[in-house]
């Protein structure tokens, strides 16, 4: 076989005896005492359960004809260790319940006025979420009323900065035209000047040409 499996066996075998002796034990423990088994019993059985994995990825790393009767065995140990469980829960559960209800007056003649003052908290505790629910249907109601009111605020806000950007817009517009006016202004100029200087060029060569005619025509003929 496998000497590492025969020693987590060996390990198994002692902690599950402990285990049924200690879980037999609490059915005559109370209060502290009773608390300090149960812790005890899940650290035996979490100790239980690392040592069945231990077995089983021993008895997987083993050859199939050795691997097969440890496998078996293993089945045995983990039906062995739910056993244990379920003992352990029902041992711990039973004298639970018994103190829980005996906390609670459920048990003798204290029950019917347990119950009655049940009954009391039961409808105070409704009454409150009655309230509560009311107050959170107004909460809801005024954060909606909120809500709308700042989509609204938005909204004109949004209306209002498309209003402002038509108006820059616009304004460029009108800059772009004043600018464009005042080159063609200009240009105008350029050219009055140039046709006014056209004109006083063509004055003075008319000027010129009768001076020479008259010059030519009555003073060089007199001469003459």
């Amino acid at each position: 076989m496998s000497a590492i499996f025969d020693g987590y066996e060996r390990e198994y075998c002692e902690l599950s005896t402990q285990l049924g002796r200690k879980i037999s034990q609490l059915g005559s423990l109370g209060g502290d005492m009773k608390q300090q088994k149960v812790r005890d019993i899940n650290n035996d059985l979490s100790e239980a359960e690392a040592l069945i994995r231990r077995m089983d990825l021993e008895a997987r790393s083993l050859p199939p004809d050795k691997k097969s009767p440890l496998l078996s065995k293993l089945r045995e140990y983990k039906a062995d260790l739910s056993k244990l469980k379920s003992d352990a829960k029902k041992s711990s559960s039973t004298n639970a319940d018994l103190s829980n209800r005996a906390e609670l007056g459920l048990v003798g003649d204290n029950w019917s006025a347990s119950s009655a003052a049940q009954r009391e908290r039961l409808l105070a505790t409704t009454d409150r979420i009655n309230r509560t629910g009311d107050n959170i249907k107004q909460s809801k109601q005024t954060l909606l009323e909120t809500e709308e009111l700042g989509v609204s605020i938005l909204q004109d806000l949004h209306r209002q900065r498309e209003t402002i950007t038509h108006a820059r817009d616009t304004l460029h517009g009108v800059d772009d035209n004043i600018t464009k006016s005042r080159k063609i202004l200009s240009v105008m100029a350029r050219r009055i000047l140039q046709n006014k200087a056209i004109m006083f060029g063509i004055i003075m060569l008319l000027v010129g040409s009768i001076g020479l005619v008259i010059y030519f025509k009555f003073i060089k003929s007199d001469s003459s």
